[in-house]
């Protein structure tokens, strides 16, 4: 179905940064594996725009925070598309609140969606993304300022999260160096479509749009980007700096 054309998977690309992740991938020719869990209908609008730009594209359902239905989401993109040579980690939940009133599904849904997601895929993913030609690349998503151990009370629980893809990025990027893979991180400061926007607190004094955060995923699975990996880039206007 590929064409000999490089293929990506994008978890959570049905709306909003997924969705913009996907279509700019698409649109720099990669066959693409639209994911969704609920999002069915916008799942196959965006699959249509994305076979619009002229390459292959699949709308696959699976609940990634369940292990098997997310390693089960990795071997259906391979299959259909005969390789897998991208992972873009998108999903993860976000919750704010008052640290007294979080509880424990809470807390655990914050890890399910944000970190175990992630590790669930990227398992699964990298010996389809050791055989890529054009060399595998894996981009998970965190969030701008994860790197910093600041305590944030109201959204600890995601924040604790985030930090554990960012160390388990840089640690996976460390073992599959040798093999040609490079793991990153992307982390988004306060987007168009964030839940909240203190854009006093930012020093460029604007939201970031969605195409500035697809556009460093683009550079990290481009091959200008071959020599790096274990980074961190934070598409957030200088926040938290």
């Amino acid at each position: 179905m590929t064409g000999g054309r490089p293929a990506a998977l994008v978890t959570g690309s049905a709306k909003g940064a997924g969705r913009a992740v996907l279509l700019a991938l698409a649109a720099d020719g990669f066959d693409v594996a639209v994911h969704y869990r609920r999002s069915r209908d916008e799942a196959e609008a965006v699959a249509d725009e994305a076979r619009a730009l002229g390459v292959a594209a699949v709308v696959l359902r699976a609940d990634v925070t369940i292990e098997d239905e997310a390693r089960g989401l990795v071997d259906a993109a391979a299959t259909t598309f005969g390789r897998l040579d991208v992972l873009v980690n998108n999903v993860g939940d976000y919750h704010h609140g008052p640290l007294s009133e979080l509880d424990g599904a809470t807390w655990r849904h914050m890890l399910d969606s944000n970190l175990n997601a992630t590790f669930y895929a990227c398992q699964q993913a990298v010996p389809h993304l050791r055989r890529s030609p054009r060399g595998g690349r894996i981009v998970n998503v965190g969030y701008a300022g994860a790197e910093h151990v600041v305590a944030r009370p109201g959204i600890v629980a995601y924040g604790i999260a985030k930090t554990g893809v960012i160390l388990y990025s840089k640690a996976l990027a460390k073992v599959e160096a040798r093999h040609g893979v490079t793991v990153n991180v992307v982390s988004p400061g306060v987007l168009e479509n964030s839940v909240t926007k203190p854009v006093a607190e930012i020093p460029m004094g604007r939201v970031g749009r969605l195409d500035e955060l697809a556009a460093a995923v683009r550079y990290l699975v481009s091959p200008e980007a071959a020599y790096v990996t274990g980074v961190t880039i934070e598409v957030a206007g200088g926040w938290n700096v």
